[in-house]
């Protein structure tokens, strides 16, 4: 029960923050998340093939059943980043938190593991005006002031199993309720006293499940090496979901002059993905993976209209080393690791290719002294690159910090 309340109390604080402020994620859901571990993270993004029973991997729901009997899982994660936008000689900065996960996993029936948790879907968060000199129909000369702001996300809770069918061979399913609400808002106000000022505010509801399969598969090279192969598959279809559309033009002394509403039902849908990996394993000390992520976004609807997403995919390398698992020091069981990831945008920008985006990270899975616990630190460098030149640059530093508390909760005390 304070699982559960610990759980829902922090999705509610990762619901209520802006993790963002780019002026991109004006467009679809926002800035997408991707469902990715410390651990993960700093390794480039790679899960598909990570089996590791002292972490949680919620990106591959076969991975559940690495864990052991005697072992409860309780895994946090928050991020602090920087963020530098460029235009042109034009430069800014923003700084933002977040709490990009809380989850749990362990042991629920023999070949049988079990997690549940809180991830971000997407987020949206931005403010910017711009000012220009426009002239009215009587030829009376004015500046226009144009502002466009945006907040919300969507948010998922999410309870999955894992399951061993056979000994080398896992399979997994992700059950989660998808919410979250999207405002976005545009308006323009002229400095002449006598001209009408106009709102224009677009929301997204959504309010509906998502569902995800994972399987993975372990072969064993010789006594020390073995390769994990892993694939996901997320159910694409339409979001239980409503889309809102106003337009508000208002008189001089603030009166609403016209007024029109529109609401959307089932507006949008989720797309399918699919997803693949391989990781390498060597003498439980080295692990390299490579994974790819295709998200047919392409087919999809937004409010009720096709054409304004194309497909995403995503590559990423990375790769992880532990000097000596079977020694006591604290430096030997330290965990290196170090990662890159390339990937493709979703929406478009005014009908146009959205921004490609680069990623490159490195970070440290420091143990807690006499236990399993695991305190996951990396740095993340990302560039956001759009396709024509001219456009807002964006380049992230984050540091992202994960706490991995691995107890054996469940196992049994004799007293001589």
């Amino acid at each position: 029960m304070i699982c559960v309340c610990l759980l829902l109390g922090i999705a509610n604080m990762g619901h209520a923050q802006t993790s963002t402020n780019s002026p991109y994620t004006r467009y679809g859901f926002g800035q997408l998340s991707d469902q990715n571990f410390g651990n993960s993270v700093a390794m480039g993004g790679i899960s598909y093939g990570l089996r590791n029973g002292l972490q949680v991997n919620a990106s591959n729901p076969a991975s559940y059943s690495a864990v052991d009997s005697l072992t409860f899982i309780f895994d946090f994660g928050m991020s602090l980043q920087n963020a530098n936008f460029k235009e042109g000689k034009v430069k800014t900065n923003a700084k933002n938190s977040s709490v990009d996960y809380i989850a749990m996993q362990y042991r629920l029936y023999n070949r049988m593991g079990m997690s549940f948790g809180f991830l971000p879907f997407s987020s949206v968060g931005y403010s910017m005006s711009h000012t220009s000199n426009v002239t009215s129909d009587d030829n009376t000369s004015t500046t226009a002031t144009q502002s466009y702001s945006g907040e919300g996300g969507l948010q998922q809770v999410y309870v999955g199993l894992g399951f061993k069918a056979l000994d080398n061979l896992s399979i997994g399913v992700n059950l989660s309720y998808l919410y979250g609400t999207i405002t976005h808002t545009a308006g323009t106000i002229f400095s002449n006293s006598n001209a009408f000022t106009s709102s224009r505010t677009h929301k997204i509801s959504v309010s509906d499940y998502k569902l995800d399969f994972g399987v993975q598969y372990t072969q064993k090279i010789n006594e020390k090496s073995q390769i994990n192969v892993g694939a996901v598959y997320s159910l694409g279809h339409e979001l239980n979901s409503k889309g809102y559309k106003y337009i508000q033009k208002y008189t001089s002394s603030g009166t609403i002059a016209t007024q029109t509403a529109d609401t959307i039902p089932d507006a949008f849908a989720l797309p399918h993905t699919f997803g693949a990996g391989i990781t390498y394993v060597y003498d439980n000390r080295l692990t390299i993976g490579l994974d790819y992520t295709l998200q047919k976004w392409q087919d999809t609807k937004f409010f009720n209209e096709k054409g304004a997403f194309e497909n995403r995919s995503k590559i990423a390398l990375g790769a992880e080393f532990l000097p000596d698992p079977l020694s006591n020091s604290f430096f030997k069981n330290i965990r290196y690791r170090a990662g890159l990831y390339y990937s493709t945008p979703y929406a478009k920008i005014n009908g146009m290719e959205g921004n490609k985006e680069f990623g490159a990270s490195f970070g440290f899975g420091l143990p807690i002294v006499r236990n399993k616990s695991i305190l996951n630190i990396s740095g993340q460098y990302v560039k956001v690159s759009p396709k024509m030149k001219g456009m807002l640059e964006e380049t992230y530093l984050r540091i992202n910090i994960g706490l991995t508390f691995n107890e054996r909760w469940f196992m049994k005390w004799k007293v001589d």
